[in-house]
């Protein structure tokens, strides 16, 4: 933590409601190749935060409700991607098929964990812009002055997928101050060689004179599916729509411009947090060589680079994903090296 820092800009917070979701995830073994959170009862709370007329919707979740004087705890910020807000993305439920809910498994794991909606997306205002990754690296300037208020932390760690890898990337060099380590999963430099990307781009002049798109239903199946199917389980599918639907079936084009046109959009050279960068070994838009010409180029030496089998796009919600529990604990809680 460094003492004296002001948030670049103001912004508030109101609390929208808070609760306590009793319940349990699998017990810990000991050791983190268990890779499950412990089991306790989780505290729940909703935040706004303003971006000038913009509200920003954020939502907490952690081990029990915030009591004065407690020990300070590890604050993680996840950064949702280009097609489903925060909720859908990193609290899903599952009917009757294990734990999907990252925000629950890293609150198991003694983390802090905090997401938000970006601008135009699920509650968050929606404005006529198309939210590109500069929005988005401006709407986590707004939300992490809310969290830093909130938990008194001026530094967390931040964890990004796909686009929402490029903003926390983004936000990670324009604000060094406020970042302390950094997980980019999904995440595309220049975008080279990816056949995904690739079909995308055919749209690319829609992107440039709309400022949104469709995502519905079999859009958002096809997240899941494109890649390699039976990476994910369909039921995953089925329960993001349910969730994500009621906000509507359309999403700004900003980050489908900025990956399809404008990439690269983060100078490796500038991020000088320790980062760890993350790929499913099937995934088709970020490709193996892309990302590690963006590692080799990280300034920090504390920095990790994985592959992980039996994933493609979606990580976090793979049938594989405890890989990535796994994964993005242990960076998380390295201890700092001692100087030499």
């Amino acid at each position: 933590m460094r003492p004296g820092f002001l948030p670049s800009r103001r912004s508030w917070m109101k609390i929208a409601g808070s609760g306590i979701a009793a319940g349990a995830v699998a017990k810990v073994a000991p050791g983190l190749a268990a890779a499950q959170p412990a089991a306790a009862p989780l505290w729940s709370a909703e935040y706004w935060a303003k971006k000038g007329d913009v509200s920003l919707y954020l939502f907490r979740k952690r081990l029990g409700a915030p009591a004065k004087g407690e020990p300070e705890r590890p604050v993680l910020f996840l950064v949702h991607g280009s097609s489903v807000s925060s909720r859908p993305t990193f609290d899903l439920t599952v009917p009757g098929k294990g734990e999907y809910s990252l925000m629950s498994v890293f609150a198991g794991y003694g983390f802090d964990v905090w997401t938000m909606d970006h601008e135009s997306y699920g509650r968050s205002t929606r404005t006529e812009g198309n939210s590109d990754i500069r929005s988005g690296a401006e709407d986590l300037a707004a939300g992490s002055a809310v969290v830093a208020r909130e938990t008194g932390r001026q530094r967390m760690h931040f964890m990004g997928e796909s686009s929402g890898a490029l903003r926390a990337a983004a936000f990670a060099v324009a604000h060094p101050e406020r970042v302390d380590r950094l997980v980019l999963m999904a995440f595309t430099y220049t975008g080279a060689g990816s056949p995904t990307l690739q079909k995308r781009a055919e749209q690319v002049e829609y992107y440039r004179t709309h400022n949104r798109r469709k995502r519905d239903r079999e859009m958002i199946r096809s997240i899941f599916s494109r890649d390699k199917p039976g990476t994910a389980d369909p039921a995953v599918a089925e329960a993001m729509a349910e969730a994500e639907l009621p906000f509507g079936e359309t999403v700004p084009t900003g980050t489908y411009l900025d990956m399809t046109a404008n990439l690269p959009v983060v100078d490796p050279g500038k991020v000088l947090a320790p980062t760890l960068v993350v790929r499913g070994e099937h995934d088709g838009i970020a490709t193996e060589q892309d990302l590690l010409d963006f590692y080799r180029k990280l300034p920090n030496p504390d920095r990790q680079f994985s592959i992980l089998p039996g994933l493609a796009h979606s990580l976090a919600l793979g049938v594989n994903r405890r890989l990535f529990w796994h994964c993005a604990r242990a960076f998380l809680d390295m201890p700092r090296a001692a100087p030499i």
